[in-house]
């Protein structure tokens, strides 16, 4: 199905991460448990269930291609993004709630980058309980080796010499980000008596270092769910099952309560928080999902509490006929803006729909995702696998949708071929032959 009269896309398999050897054992630490592109897509970060970080830069493939074969080439040459690993740090480790008696493991739930003021990476990081904002910022290291020994003589002025000599080359002023390693290649206190030695650099090398800049803590009861930047890029939005936080990114000791659903009496609790997110322009305006299947748009100018002054985006048609488990799968797992802010794409169980912000009754469409399912409900809350989360993503241009499904299958949808078209891909090296490798797909 073509989009707007263009072409239709092929996908193809781009890229695999951490592919499995014969025999290797997958431990469960080493599952990923989070991953986020920068928007420029340069930059893409994953998070696993050991706490551990791991970042990921990309390069063009054409880079790898000599000038001379680019020449011969009768048709421009086409750049596939490939990602190289960059670093990767500890970001959290496991914890423990005395006052709940609650261990809290160290797994990533959630990543976002952060806007970087200058060459540095900024990035943050949370598990059920604790957020972090990470700095990575490379380094360029120059290796100094000494010129080749002459015969040795030991001697206190030899040793008062060299001690001076040291320190004037400590003394000495390097550009930012670079620092001497010294490479000893001689006995220590044994000097050279006749030739001053002039150390000379040996080779030049970069590395990216990675260092917590802030930690935001205790303040939340429940697990935290989502974390979402802020357009103005100096605060953000934290969020668990009953509240919502905002941030200042310099402020860790201090946080406000925008939106409070937890009631008096926890008996009358009716629903919970499932995700939020900040819209992409205005910095006034967030959205988060509930257990019920509303998506509430809040606007922070009009009141410090923002859950009683809430549009809501409700299906009221969607549901049909009621049953046990109507609730249960209208829960909106993921929502995400459109990248002008004029929509909304939630996931529930079953569907994914796409909102228009001006109209509240109604999604613009609805793109059914596995109804093959909803014969076996009963099945899938006897096992639980009816409260499994399903993200959700779009095309920069918001004409393009994906999800996942079960199986080790992923759904794309396009805008304008309704409700029952879209194409099942399967995440693995033959995309089209409809497990848990990390990969990225492209389309051209």
């Amino acid at each position: 199905m073509s989009i707007h009269g263009s072409p239709p896309l092929e996908w193809k398999f781009s890229q695999l991460f951490g592919e499995q050897t014969s025999g290797e054992e997958v431990h469960d630490v080493d599952i990923i448990s989070a991953l986020e592109f920068d928007k420029r897509g340069e930059f893409l970060a994953t998070g696993d269930c050991g706490g551990r970080v791991v970042l990921f830069k990309r390069t063009n493939s054409k880079d790898s291609c000599s000038q001379k074969k680019l020449e011969s080439l009768d048709y421009p040459a086409i750049t596939h993004p490939e990602y190289r690993y960059k670093t990767e740090f500890q970001s959290h480790e496991p914890g423990f709630d005395y006052l709940k008696s609650l261990e809290i493991e160290e797994k990533i739930n959630k990543l976002r980058w952060c806007p970087t003021p200058n060459n540095a990476l900024f990035i943050l990081s949370t598990n059920d309980r604790t957020i972090k904002l990470w700095k990575v910022q490379e380094q360029k290291v120059k290796k100094v080796k000494d010129m080749d020994p002459i015969p040795y003589v030991c001697s206190e002025n030899n040793l008062l010499a060299e001690k001076s000599f040291i320190m004037e080359q400590n003394e000495e002023t390097l550009p930012p980000g670079y620092r001497l390693e010294w490479t000893p290649k001689k006995p220590k206190n044994v000097f050279a008596s006749s030739v001053e030695h002039i150390p000379t650099m040996d080779r030049l090398e970069e590395n990216s270092s990675a260092r917590c800049r802030r930690v935001y803590a205790q303040a939340h009861d429940f697990n935290i769910n989502s974390i979402s930047n802020n357009s103005d890029g100096e605060t953000y939005i934290s969020a668990d099952d009953l509240r919502i936080n905002l941030w200042n990114l310099e402020v860790s000791d201090q946080c406000f309560n925008i939106v409070d659903m937890k009631p008096s009496n926890m008996e009358d609790l009716t629903e919970v928080i499932t995700s939020a997110e900040f819209h992409p322009l205005c910095c006034n305006l967030l959205a988060y999902g509930s257990s019920r299947g509303f998506v509430r748009l809040v606007d922070m100018r009009k009141s410090a509490l923002c859950d009683q002054q809430a549009r809501i985006l409700q299906d009221r048609e969607g549901h049909g006929s009621r049953s046990f488990f109507t609730e249960i799968i209208a829960s909106i797992s993921d929502l995400k803006f459109s990248r002008d802010g004029r929509h909304i794409l939630s996931r529930d169980y079953m569907n994914l729909k796409l909102w228009d912000l001006r109209m509240d009754t109604l999604p613009v469409t609805t793109f059914k995702i596995h109804e093959y399912l909803r014969p076996k409900l009963c099945d899938l809350y006897n096992n639980d696998s009816i409260f499994n989360k399903f993200e959700c993503c779009l095309s920069e241009d918001g004409l393009q949708f994906a999800t996942g499904t079960y199986s080790n299958l992923f759904r794309i949808f396009f805008l304008d071929a309704g409700s029952e078209e879209g194409l099942t891909l399967e995440a693995s090296k033959n995309p089209n032959r409809l497990t848990g490798y990390l990969l990225v797909a492209e389309h051209y």
